[in-house]
């Protein structure tokens, strides 16, 4: 039994420090140095362009546009670029009617990233602002993203991303918004310690002289953008003060989709940033990169999985109690899962099962999304999941300049 003993601990630990461990560990070295802070003049405004990709937005475009049209920032110091290249619907032509934004479109559908990478080439600002379509920023955002330029050791700023509440999507899909405070908690400690390991698309920047073309078929354009940038040794800032808002996907099959999409990508960016496991050239770096997302794409799904059979063997073999509870405990866990999955309705108001199914769901999810990146059929054009629309906007400052 000592066999399955250190098996199931070895597997616990590795799932404890992967979701909890690490940011402990940070937590506490950020707590002991002292923090380190540049702050920029009063009227340090680089140049930035604000770059929206958009494929088929029709429904939320003009939206999206009277939003960047209000971010409050010198008009002269930022341009407004959209490319829409591959939209078939009137995306293009609501674009047209804004003689403010700068409209870049073909016809041909060559994907995400390759529409960035042209829209990069006809940028004219220091810095480049990403944001997606589909999320709506808060008044100051490049006002908060661009003062940290000023510091010449950081190559990009990531913004948060806030998942907001609906009445009319699974309520499962809501546990999005509780993934995402997670998510926002970890990245603000990563940021403290060295850098942001990965950002968001929804909102992110980074400056246009560090920014590297990326291949077409690259799944997670933000994330390998990102990482290239800190991998050059300059540091990727989390601003939670520049947010762009979202609806959570409109059902778990949506949410789905786009979580194995993302788990496909994973797999790919670690056999693309093989640099970024290298501890003896940037040992920061690879330890929050391996603890934050390598180890949440790959060992701690399998760990789960580990964990549950070595706690049966010596549940049913060993006869130790702990060992039965700790089995138990498990059969609870994924148990309650299944049943927010066979009975929505009858758990819709228990949050504990909710958040359950969705843990189950995402760890599911990487399996999923292992086996499409293996077997090459997760395609880097990304067709949009469909997202909620019952929601109310919540207020935000709109802050005058001086």
């Amino acid at each position: 039994m000592l066999f399955w003993k250190s098996v199931f601990w070895i597997s616990c630990l590795l799932v404890f420090y992967n979701y909890a461990g690490y940011a402990i560990i940070i937590f506490l070295w950020n707590k002991l140095r002292k923090p380190r802070h540049t702050i920029a003049p009063d009227d340090y405004f680089p140049t930035v362009s604000f770059i929206v990709a958009a494929y088929n937005e029709e429904d939320c475009i003009e939206r999206k546009i009277l939003n960047s049209l209000e971010q409050v920032y010198p008009r002269e110091k930022i341009e407004l670029i959209f490319i829409t290249d591959g939209s078939t619907d009137c995306t293009p032509q609501i674009i047209q009617r804004y003689e403010s934004i700068k409209l870049l479109h073909s016809g041909a559908r060559n994907g995400k990233t390759a529409a960035l990478n042209r829209a990069v080439q006809s940028a004219q600002g220091e810095i480049l602002i990403f944001s997606d379509a589909n999320t709506v920023l808060n008044n100051d955002a490049c006002l908060q993203i661009a003062k940290h330029y000023f510091n010449k050791s950081v190559g990009g700023v990531a913004g948060e991303k806030k998942v907001l509440a609906t009445n009319d999507v699974n309520d499962a899909t809501n546990s999005e918004g509780f993934y995402w405070k997670y998510e926002s908690f970890l990245k603000r400690l990563d940021s403290e310690f060295h850098t942001v390991v990965g950002a968001a698309g929804e909102l992110f920047s980074v400056r246009k002289s560090l920014y590297e073309p990326v291949p077409s078929k690259v799944i997670l354009d933000d994330f390998i953008i990102s990482m290239r940038i800190a991998e050059q040794g300059f540091r990727i800032i989390y601003e939670p003060n520049a947010f762009a808002m979202e609806l959570p996907s409109f059902s778990i099959s949506d949410e789905k989709k786009r979580k194995v999409r993302i788990s496909a990508g994973g797999f790919q960016s670690i056999a693309m940033l093989p640099g970024a496991l290298v501890f003896w050239k940037h040992f920061k770096l690879s330890f929050l990169y391996i603890s934050h997302r390598v180890l949440r794409w790959t060992v701690s799904p399998l760990c789960l999985v580990i964990a549950l059979a070595s706690s049966f063997i010596l549940a049913v073999f060993g006869g130790n109690l702990f060992y039965q509870v700790c089995f138990a405990a498990q059969i609870v866990f994924y148990t309650s899962a299944l049943c927010y999955r066979l009975f929505p309705r009858l758990s819709r108001k228990v949050a504990f099962i909710k958040l359950c199914y969705y843990f189950t769901f995402m760890n599911v999810s990487v399996f999923q999304g292992f086996f499409k990146f293996i077997q090459n059929k997760q395609s880097a054009a990304w067709d949009k999941a469909k997202r909620g629309t019952n929601y109310t906007l919540p207020e935000v400052e709109n802050p005058k300049l001086s």
